[in-house]
Order: C-alpha cells, then sequence, then structure tokens
C-alpha cells in the first residue's frame, strides 16, 4: 500500500494541473447531479417492533386521518383580551384547506381566553413534508391573523422537523481553524491549502450524499454532521500530509520526491485512519433505526470524499506551492532548516519517560474522574422545550404550557382496537386513565367511522422531557391498557426509541471495538497495541459522556450555551457519538504508532522509538487536535439540540484525547511495556496478511522533468 501511494503522490505532483483540473470536473459532474436528481432529506422514525410502532400500524389501517403527521397552531393575544371567534373560524378554515389536512380540530381556549389552540391531522407521515414546505404553508394560512394583531406560533410534528441551517458554526470553525494552521505551519500558503484541499473533499461529499437523499431517507440533520465530522478530518489528513511534504523539503528533496514520501508514508497513516473511521460507522446499522443508517451514508459519504481529496489534491498542490511551503527565513538560508537541539515535545516525551508509572496512574485517576457523571445520564430526543427561545416551535411550546400546563405539549394517544376491546368497555378505559396518578385530563374517546378502532387522547400533568411522563408512560402500559390498546404519539415513540437505542448501544461498542481490534492488528502486526489503542479509545470516549452528562444536565452548562433551562442528553448522540469519536481517536493513535513503528522498525529501540516518535508527531497532532476542537465548537452553536451536543461532545473528546491521552497516557505505557508493545505470537505472524504501511516509497521510477517554475 505503501508504494502504490508513493506513486499516486508522486505522480499528482509531477501533473499537478491535470489534477487540479481532473478535480474540478468531478466537482462539476457531482454538483451537477446533485442538483438534477439530488433528493431532500427526510426522516424516518419508525421503530418495528414497539408499542408505539404497533399503535401507529392501527391507526394507519383503520383510522388514517388520525395516524398521520400533526401541527399545532397557537394563537394568542399579546395584550391578555379575549380572542375573536371569527378570527379563530377563519384561521380554522383555511388550515382545513391545506394539502394534505385530514381534520382540524375545533379551536380549544385557555381559561383567560387570551390563547387558542388547534390542532391539525394530515393524512400523510411527517417525511411527506421536504424541507419547510410544511411549516410555510401553515405560515401562508395564519398571515391574515398575524396582519390582525395577532401572535401566531407554531408546534407539532411537522414545523418541528425543519431547522434552517445557516452556515454560521462551519464558518466559525473555518476561520480558527486557519488561524491555528498559521500557527502551526508558518506560511499563509501552507496554512490555505488544507483548507481548500478539506473543502475539495466537502463539496464531493455533499453532492454524493444529496444523490443518496434520492435513493433513501437521509435526516436533515445527518448532512450537518457528516460536514462537522468531514471538516475536521478533512483539514486534519492535509495537515498531516503537507506537515510530511515540509519535513521532505527541508531534507533537500525535490518537490515531486518529497510529495512521493509524504504520500507513501503519512498518506498511508491517512487511509488508516479514515479507514478506521469508515468501520467505526459501520456500527450505526446495528442501531436498529433507520434515521441512524442515514447518518452513516452521509458520514461515510463525505469521510470517503476527503480522504480522495487529501492523498491527490495535497500533492498537487504541494507541487504548485513549491519552497513557499516554508518559513521565509528558511527559504533563505537553507541552513535554518534544520532543526537545533530537542524540541519541547521532546524534551515533554522524555519527561514521560524517566516517570511513566506516575503519569500514567495520573492521568487514569483524571479520565476517572471526568467519565464519573456519565453514570446519571438521561436520555432524551430533543422536542421544541430544547430549541432556541426565538424559534417558533419554542415559542409555541412555552405559550401551550402557560395556558393549559406543561403535559399539554406532549398527550398520550392510546390507539385501541374495537375488534378486540368491546366499544362499551371505553368508558370504563376512560375512568381507569382519569383515575391514574400524573393524569391531568381525557378527551372522550373518538371512534372511526366503520366502529373498529377508537383514540384516547390523555394529558400528563408533566412536560415530555420529565422523568415522571416516562414513568407514566410505562405505568399506563403496564397496568390501565388491556389487551388490544397501545400508546403511541410523540411522547411515547420517542420514549421507545430510547429504550431502543440504550439496548443497542451495547450492541454497537462491541462491534466497533471488534472491528478496530482487527483493523489495527493487521495494518500495525502489535496485538498489544491494538488492545491498549481500544481501551484508551474507550476511556476518551467516556470522559467525554461525562462531561457532556455534567453541562447539558445542570442549569448553569445548559444556559452557557444558550439553552432555557437542563436538558437530557439527546437519545441519538450516545451511539453517533461513540461511533464517530471511536474512528476519529483512532486517527491520533494512528498518526503516532506508525511514527513509532517506523522508528523502531528501523532502530530496534524500543523506548527510543516513543519519544523519537512522539517528537516528530506531536506538534502535528496538537495542532490537529486544535482545529477539530475549534471546528466542533463552533458547531456547539447551532440550534439543532443534537448537532449542539455532538459540537461539545467531540470537541470535549478530541481534547482529552489529544493531550491527555495521547501525551501522556499512550507514551507512559508504550514506555512500562517497551518491546512488549510489538509482541506478535507466530501463529499470529503466519496468519496475518503482510501491509506495508510504514515505509516509503523506495526507489521511484525515473522522473519526469519537473514542470512548475520554481
Amino acid at each position: 500500500m505503501s508504494s502504490l501511494l508513493g506513486r499516486l503522490g508522486g505522480a499528482s505532483a509531477a501533473r499537478p494541473w491535470r489534477t487540479l483540473l481532473g478535480w474540478l470536473l468531478l466537482l462539476a459532474v457531482a454538483l451537477g447531479l446533485a442538483a438534477a436528481f439530488g433528493g431532500s432529506p427526510r426522516d424516518d422514525y419508525r421503530v418495528p417492533g414497539t408499542p408505539s410502532t404497533a399503535g401507529n400500524d392501527l391507526l394507519a389501517a383503520r383510522f388514517p386521518e388520525m395516524s398521520g403527521a400533526n401541527a399545532r397552531v397557537v394563537v394568542h393575544d399579546t395584550h391578555g383580551a379575549a380572542l375573536p371567534a371569527a378570527a379563530l373560524a377563519q384561521l380554522r378554515s383555511r388550515l382545513a384547506a391545506l394539502p394534505h389536512a385530514a381534520s382540524v380540530a375545533p379551536p380549544v381556549l385557555s381559561a383567560r381566553g387570551d390563547t387558542a389552540l388547534l390542532a391539525v391531522a394530515y393524512d400523510v407521515p411527517v417525511t411527506a413534508f421536504e424541507g419547510a414546505t410544511g411549516l410555510d404553508a401553515l405560515r401562508g394560512a395564519a398571515a391574515p391573523a398575524e396582519r390582525a394583531g395577532l401572535q401566531v406560533e407554531f408546534g407539532g410534528a411537522v414545523p418541528e422537523r425543519f431547522t434552517e441551517p445557516d452556515g454560521t458554526a462551519e464558518m466559525i470553525g473555518m476561520g480558527a481553524a486557519l488561524a491555528i494552521l498559521v500557527v502551526a505551519l508558518g506560511t499563509l500558503v501552507s496554512a490555505g491549502l488544507p483548507l481548500v484541499v478539506a473543502l475539495a473533499g466537502l463539496g464531493l461529499g455533499t453532492a454524493l450524499t444529496t444523490l443518496l437523499a434520492a435513493v433513501t431517507d437521509i435526516s436533515p440533520t445527518a448532512p450537518t454532521v457528516a460536514s462537522m465530522v468531514g471538516l475536521g478530518v478533512g483539514i486534519d489528513y492535509a495537515l498531516l500530509l503537507v506537515s510530511r511534504h515540509v519535513e521532505g523539503l527541508r531534507a533537500g528533496l525535490s518537490r515531486q520526491r518529497a510529495a512521493a514520501e509524504a504520500t507513501a508514508t503519512a498518506g498511508s497513516s491517512v487511509v488508516v485512519a479514515g479507514s478506521t473511521v469508515l468501520v467505526a460507522l459501520f456500527g450505526l446499522k446495528l442501531a436498529g433505526l433507520p434515521v441512524y443508517s442515514s447518518f452513516g451514508y452521509a458520514t461515510f459519504a463525505v469521510v470517503g470524499a476527503v480522504m480522495l481529496a487529501s492523498l491527490t489534491l495535497v500533492p498537487a498542490l504541494c507541487s504548485l506551492a513549491g519552497d513557499r511551503l516554508l518559513r521565509r527565513a528558511e527559504r533563505r538560508d537553507p541552513q535554518l532548516r534544520v532543526a537545533a537541539g530537542p524540541t519541547r515535545t521532546e524534551r515533554w516525551a522524555r519527561l514521560i519517560g524517566r516517570r511513566p508509572v506516575a503519569a500514567a496512574l495520573g492521568s487514569l485517576v483524571l479520565l476517572l474522574a471526568l467519565a464519573a457523571p456519565m453514570l446519571g445520564m438521561r436520555t432524551w430526543p430533543q422536542d421544541a422545550g430544547s430549541q432556541a427561545p426565538g424559534n417558533t416551535t419554542r415559542k409555541a411550546y412555552d405559550l401551550i404550557a402557560d395556558a393549559y400546563g406543561p403535559g399539554a405539549n406532549g398527550p398520550l394517544v392510546v390507539a385501541v382496537d374495537l375488534k378486540r376491546v368491546p366499544q362499551a368497555g371505553l368508558p370504563a378505559l376512560v375512568d381507569a386513565l382519569k383515575a391514574h396518578p400524573g393524569v391531568v385530563s381525557v378527551a372522550p374517546p373518538m371512534v372511526d367511522r366503520a366502529g373498529d378502532a377508537a383514540v384516547i387522547s390523555v394529558q400528563p400533568a408533566t412536560g415530555p422531557q420529565d422523568a415522571r411522563t416516562a414513568r407514566l408512560l410505562k405505568d399506563v402500559r403496564a397496568r390501565v391498557l388491556p389487551a388490544g390498546a397501545e400508546v403511541t404519539g410523540t411522547v411515547a415513540v420517542f420514549s421507545d426509541i430510547s429504550d431502543r437505542l440504550a439496548s443497542r448501544l451495547w450492541v454497537v461498542v462491541p462491534f466497533v471495538v471488534a472491528l478496530s481490534l482487527v483493523l489495527l492488528t493487521v495494518l500495525f502486526r502489535a496485538p498489544v497495541v491494538a488492545v491498549k489503542a481500544a481501551a484508551m479509545n474507550l476511556l476518551s470516549v467516556a470522559a467525554a459522556y461525562g462531561v457532556m452528562t455534567a453541562v447539558f444536565q445542570s442549569d448553569t452548562g445548559a444556559r452557557a450555551l444558550g439553552l432555557p433551562h437542563a436538558v437530557p442528553v439527546s437519545s441519538w448522540v450516545p451511539i453517533l457519538m461513540f461511533t464517530v469519536l471511536f474512528g476519529l481517536s483512532m486517527d491520533y493513535e494512528v498518526f503516532l504508532l506508525a511514527r513509532v513503528r517506523e522508528d523502531w522498525l528501523a532502530t530496534g529501540d524500543a523506548r527510543g522509538a516513543v519519544v523519537r516518535g512522539l517528537s516528530a508527531t506531536g506538534r502535528v497532532i496538537s495542532s490537529a487536535a486544535a482545529i477539530m476542537v475549534a471546528v466542533f465548537t463552533g458547531f456547539a452553536i447551532d440550534p439543532d439540540i443534537t448537532v449542539k451536543m455532538m459540537g461539545v461532545g467531540m470537541a470535549v473528546a478530541v481534547l482529552i484525547d489529544a493531550t491527555v491521552v495521547r501525551l501522556v497516557l499512550v507514551p507512559a505505557t508504550m514506555t512500562l511495556l517497551g518491546r512488549l508493545n510489538w509482541w506478535l505470537p507466530g501463529w499470529l505472524d503466519r496468519l496475518l496478511p503482510r501491509l506495508d504501511v510504514e515505509h516509503g516509497t523506495g526507489p521511484l521510477p525515473a522522473a519526469e522533468p519537473e514542470r512548475v517554475p520554481a
């Protein structure tokens, strides 16, 4: 693999303009196909095998007008006056005329009369509404009421599924990344090169994701998460290659030879690291939810695209940049290209090597302390109560809670099969629900025209995110409902999703860890190193979980991030964050191990290889980690709660991984293990395939004359 990558890098550097033209054509074709044939993102929250899905299937078969999407239109007089009945009647008529609106319930007035709630039921699922189409239609119907001076806000499934992207997070991350790259690489040319490469890969990956959306469901949040990951790893991969290329230039290599050597050595690390990320993403398929598969598809496409961009565009652009990648003083005086004396990273590595036991124990205690809050993690999918205060769904949520009680934002919908439960037994069921602690009110049953299905709406005393609501749901299912009745609706669906994801986490984790172990063992032929890497990555992920729990489940931390109050950790985050983070953590492990193993094979000095490997990669890893932290922190301001939590959690995880783990725990344990790091039993040595991932290009074919002016 190393020789093949070296030839690829050398060819790209020898013909840089052809490489750039090829990428421009590839991007043009991909973006054109995406514009012509691409689809729109949409969620698929169906969870086969859960009670809420069974209830919804019953309604879809027998009471279809009660099984589709819903929207809630809240009308409020800001002066506290009673709402005019004529205005509400006209609004109801306009809502009933909307596409796919099956019914609009009569307005429910608050006790003060200044707030009205209109429930819109659609005859299609929420996935049928692309982008902002559903919300825009509601706004159009409510426009006359707003012109009359009334406040109209929107909640429910249709408005809540749409989040308008603004690109602010990406811009903040890129700006911070550019500043870090200038400091790390020393010139604006070398700093801008990784950004250009990452953006090219991101453009191709986004086009591929749009094309995937035409043939399968892609969650609206998935492209944002994929962009967050792709932008971070794309800059990191390009930074690693540029840094190795600059090392070659300082050593006196020609541009083509330096590009070939960088792609053969650092490029191998990029392939291994990127492959680990891609392998980890396969774990999302085991989550059991279609929406998770869509996160995997989108991130897989983007990470694959930025890997391709790094391996081909970096050599071409480095060839064009020539000596401008070096600092001006180095260009004037070649003697300055030779490092004088030990670097700070080398001195740090020697310090850790002198006291490995204390360093290992201290870092381990710190990681366990950071992970401790994870034991109190509570999960729940995001809802409107967690949105930013200016969002219409959040305003609707607050108006409903104030006028009708917090439980009105998450009613339980009881679907009753009247072929199994006699219709005469409905009054007794209603009375049993009313008498259950935690229930505020129960609406009269609605029976379909055929008389074979009924719907009962139950309002809890507590809001959707409250743990007491989840307990109420479980009690109603276990103690109140007869066979043939199921609870569905948003709260029930979200509760079932949380339970399913909590149970599947323990399937995903072993799968991802096992695949990563196999991959690292094959590539580095060192099972001890592979097991150690997996254990340390698990520690860094656990520490990130703990910090995220402490931040979001406290009022102080949540408000600092723009949330109204403490919130549970989004159910979508733990599995998604684990699969992505495990792959990203392996990036830095691979970058370090590849250099340590390269030195070990050349010298046979196990302890010295750790010091020299950390010295060679410490600055690059620290700079790459700082870039990722900056990119992920930018996404912490995203209004979507899932993206916000992913940004915070991943920024913390990368920071911990690149400092405590990679600069302390890894060199300490590798120093303690010594030659045992590279122990390989004979039977496994014979079984494993041999892949060349550490060496350079070796003899290169005769190079063509360079066609780029110096």
